[in-house]
């Protein structure tokens, strides 16, 4: 094997393992093989940076902006309502309507837009009729997925494996090709939740904040003796929370409380409500004098008046928040909240708030008044989730931001305009006509997905450039044969399904779609079947809560375990898996017609 054979071989299995282990940013990840490309030479730097100026690449950044404007102009709440308002307490139903409001909402906007939208309305709609959020909140992810594989513009993946099939020269997909593949096992995938879902999903009924984030060992009430070195200190600049790693929320004085981000000053027999660590508390209580409330029960009220609240979060995908701590957030200064505790992936974060760097889906549970609660809504960083009053919208502007994304949608689909021409200038038309200010727009963008998907693209190009994707083919031929189209087409499905379950699912699209068209030329078959493939393989994710970002996105919420995904998730795979591989080759022959 050449020299570049070899670097791309040993680059593409680095890239899978880092993208599956998480040790790196999956954006950092795809910069990083595209890094040593350019500087073994496998690449020339027009091809190392073509991902940059890829139609897909800015056609999905594009779709950010534009799902964002739907958001912010209030163009969906009326399914919202349509969910607090139906009628009915079956949790089959419920199920039903949600996934029947969200999956042709995602069929358009970005899964993650739809899902963050949907996720507090359904929420609420759920607590109001008494049914467990566990019941309908993977059902609202795994509909976001069936939606999104329904159109071409669905998800970020049915957009670049398109731009592989046109730079391949074999042809590409036309905005709504993967509709009767799509519409079909979106009936048989919701009927599947529906049916199944009483047997399969959890029914866990909404716990105490408190007990939840496991606050009850860590939140007490310390009472400030004569003497202490805290005397006369301000309640949120205490020797506590400088040295000790002890979080002052707030100062019980007689009948008053006060918040620790007042400039009041500690005094003598004030009882100091605190976030900390057994050890720690131990630690300071001697050092410097303060004794522990022993009778003290922390329950939600403990810490819930009239004027202050509990209020649970989450970091979505799009947050500027991904990768930063609180202090360089200067997130309390800025909102007026206290960060009391970090959930991720079920696990409740006990080390010092201010070192955690916050990711995708972690929950953040705040305390704060109501306009505090409203700053952090405004700041776009933190969905929340139990407070329910509904944000600011553009209201004025909803019937143009769907009038402009229907024209997009229908100008590309009569291929009357490229969908990235289009995009592009619905974007500008939306700014101008202020339906969402240019910052917003910045800030609507994932730009760790643009650069993940501009990164991973020169391995595509060296994997076909070198012969890498071919060698691949060449193994997996001698492996599956040659005879069995339905086989080799079986096995490219099932190898995307479980990459995409541990690393990006565009990843995995990248990295197999190169192999799919060198399979379908060695034995002289139209690339075009198993490519739909490997975008449904990429973009339908159910068996573990990391393999799709609407997944991580409702762990926390609905109080899942990694089983509850399994359980659900692994059946509804294989039923897609059987499904796809048997109608594929209907919809989409293996030799094409002319």
């Amino acid at each position: 094997m050449s020299f570049d054979l070899w670097v791309t071989l040993i680059t593409l299995l680095g890239a899978v393992i880092l993208f599956a282990t998480e040790k790196l940013p999956v954006d950092i990840v795809a910069l990083l093989a595209t890094a040593v490309l350019l500087i073994t030479g496998v690449v020339t730097v027009d091809e190392g940076i073509a991902g940059f100026s890829n139609p897909a690449v800015i056609t999905v950044g594009c779709m950010f902006v534009l799902s964002s404007a739907l958001q912010r102009t209030g163009a969906l709440d009326a399914l919202g309502r349509l969910l607090s308002k139906s009628g009915g307490s079956s949790p089959g139903m419920f199920c039903m309507l949600v996934m029947l409001c969200v999956a042709p909402v995602s069929a358009f906007i970005n899964n993650t837009a739809a899902v963050a939208v949907f996720l507090p309305l359904v929420i609420a709609a759920a607590v109001a009729k008494k049914i467990p959020a566990s019941r309908v909140l993977i059902p609202l992810s795994f509909a976001s997925q069936f939606g999104g594989v329904c159109t071409l513009i669905g998800t970020s993946t049915n957009l670049l494996v398109n731009s592989i099939y046109e730079k391949s020269g074999q042809g590409s997909f036309s905005m709504f090709e993967f509709a009767p593949l799509g519409l079909l096992l979106t009936v048989v995938g919701g009927a599947y939740l529906v049916f199944f879902g009483g047997w399969l999903l959890p029914s866990r009924r909404a716990e105490q904040l408190t007990d939840v984030y496991q606050l009850g060992e860590y939140v007490t009430e310390l009472h400030v003796m004569e003497g202490s070195p805290l005397i006369g200190q301000r309640i949120g600049q205490t020797e506590l929370s400088k040295n000790h790693d002890v979080t002052v929320i707030e100062i019980r004085r007689g009948t008053r409380a006060i918040r620790a981000t007042s400039g009041e000053t500690v005094q003598a027999h004030d009882l100091l409500l605190v976030r900390a660590r057994p050890d720690k508390l131990l630690a300071v209580t001697t050092e410097l004098k303060l004794e522990i409330e022993p009778e003290f029960k922390l329950r939600d009220e403990t810490i819930r008046s009239t004027d202050v609240k509990l209020c649970e979060t989450i970091v979505p995908p799009s947050s500027p928040y991904i990768g930063r701590t609180l202090v360089e957030l200067r997130f309390g200064e800025k909102t007026g909240v206290i960060a009391l505790a970090v959930q991720r992936t079920g696990h409740v974060l006990r080390e010092k708030l201010s070192t955690v760097r916050l990711r995708i889906g972690d929950a953040l549970l705040l305390l704060g008044e109501q306009a505090d609660i409203d700053r952090v809504r405004a700041e776009d960083g933190l969905l929340v989730l139990n407070e329910m009053e509904t944000p600011v919208r553009h209201r004025g502007k909803t019937l143009l931001a769907l009038g402009v994304f229907g024209l997009v949608v229908v100008l590309a689909a009569l291929k009357i305009l490229p969908i990235i021409v289009g995009a592009l200038a619905a974007v500008l038309v939306l700014i101008i006509a202020r339906c969402l200010r240019p910052e917003q727009a910045y800030g609507a963008v994932d730009w760790r997905v643009l650069i993940m998907l501009a990164g991973i693209l020169p391995l595509g190009i060296a994997m076909e450039k070198t012969g890498a994707a071919q060698a691949i083919t060449d193994v997996v031929l001698q492996l599956a044969g040659r005879e069995s189209p339905i086989a080799l087409l079986a096995g490219i499905y099932l190898v995307t399904a479980i990459l995409t379950e541990f690393m990006s699912n565009t990843g995995a699209a990248v990295l197999i779609a190169p192999i799919a068209i060198a399979t379908a030329q060695s034995i002289g078959l139209d690339p075009k079947p198993f490519l739909i493939a490997v975008t449904f393989a990429a973009s339908t994710s159910f068996a573990t809560p990391v393999g799709y970002q609407t997944n991580t996105m409702v762990y926390n919420a609905g109080g899942y375990r990694f089983s509850d995904f399994v359980r659900v998730g692994v059946p509804l795979n294989l039923l897609f898996w059987g499904l796809s591989v048997y109608l594929i080759p209907l919809f989409w022959p293996f030799v094409a017609r002319h």
